[in-house]
């Protein structure tokens, strides 16, 4: 069921996400949510599993530049995340229930976790809200560099990688 056009709004990071609070300081916290129209599928994995793999083909590109310069300060690459096991793309599963997954990494200079929410309530006209939220928490200068050179490249790649998905038509419900 592909959309034409549906926007990408940022919004606060949801109070019922279980990443809202996870870090006592954050040194980034951003969300951004989609409508989902009727009929889409609302189980959390899943919709993960369908941004992530559905990136626009930028990306790839822009994780390859990342991982050249990143690899210089012996931080992990992109292939060496995804090599790893439980993983949705190149980031670890902490949890996941019927409308929230969890996911993450931790670091050297860096821990981050990503909530990808779907609301259990359905509006009048079947559609859902989608939140993909992201919260970091730096440990050092390296870390505090990072995430200001590249919050501005998470920013777009969130947006974009909704739009895209949207685009494709997202991942229909199935019957009982």
């Amino acid at each position: 069921m592909p959309q034409e056009f549906e926007p990408v709004m940022a919004v606060p990071v949801p109070s019922g996400s279980s990443i809202a609070h996870f870090y006592t300081s954050m040194n980034l916290a951003d969300a951004f949510a989609i409508r989902l129209p009727a009929g889409t599928c609302d189980d959390a994995d899943l919709l993960a599993r369908f941004i992530l793999s559905n990136q626009p083909s930028w990306v790839g590109w822009l994780m390859q530049v990342r991982d050249t310069l990143v690899r210089c300060f012996g931080l992990k690459t992109a292939r060496q995340l995804a090599a790893l096991a439980d993983r949705v793309a190149i980031f670890k599963v902490y949890s996941t229930n019927q409308t929230e997954i969890v996911l993450g990494e931790d670091d050297k200079h860096l821990d981050f976790r990503i909530s990808i929410l779907c609301s259990a309530e359905a509006e009048p006209d079947g559609s859902r809200r989608l939140v993909f939220s992201t919260v970091v928490q730096c440990h050092n200068r390296l870390g505090r560099a990072y995430i200001f050179v590249i919050a501005p490249f998470h920013r777009l790649v969130v947006r974009a990688s909704l739009r895209r998905a949207a685009r494709l038509g997202w991942p229909l419900a199935t019957s009982a």
